[in-house]
C-alpha cells in the first residue's frame, strides 16, 4: 500500500514523475495509481494550454490566479494521493477521468 501512494505521489511531480508513474504502473495495473495519473495528466495538460493563453494578458493580477488555483489543484491531488484515496480533482477532476479512461 505504500509504493502505491508513493507512485501516486510520483505522477504530480512534473512530466518526467507522470512518466515514471505510468512506466512503472504499466505491468502492475493498480486502480489508484492509474487514477492519479489520469488526474496529474489532466492537470498538466490544462496548465500548459491554459498557460499559453494566459501568458498573453499583460496583467499580474491574471496570472498570479492561475497560478495559485493551479497550485491549489495540484496540492489537493497530491494530499488526496498520499492518503490513499481517489478523490476527483475539485471542478475537472471527473472531466480528466472520462477524457482518459483507457489510460493505465
Amino acid at each position: 500500500m505504500n509504493s502505491e501512494k508513493n507512485m501516486a505521489f510520483v505522477s504530480y511531480l512534473y512530466l518526467i514523475g507522470l512518466l515514471i508513474a505510468y512506466l512503472n504502473n504499466k505491468e502492475r495495473k493498480n486502480e489508484i495509481i492509474s487514477f492519479h495519473i489520469r488526474q496529474s495528466l489532466g492537470l498538466w495538460l490544462s496548465f500548459f494550454s491554459l498557460g499559453y493563453i494566459i501568458g498573453n494578458f499583460d496583467s499580474w493580477m491574471i496570472t498570479s490566479s492561475f497560478w495559485i488555483c493551479f497550485a491549489v489543484l495540484i496540492f489537493y491531488g497530491i494530499s488526496t494521493a498520499l492518503a490513499g484515496k481517489k478523490t476527483p480533482v475539485p471542478l475537472v477532476g471527473k472531466f480528466y477521468q472520462n477524457i482518459f479512461k483507457n489510460l493505465s
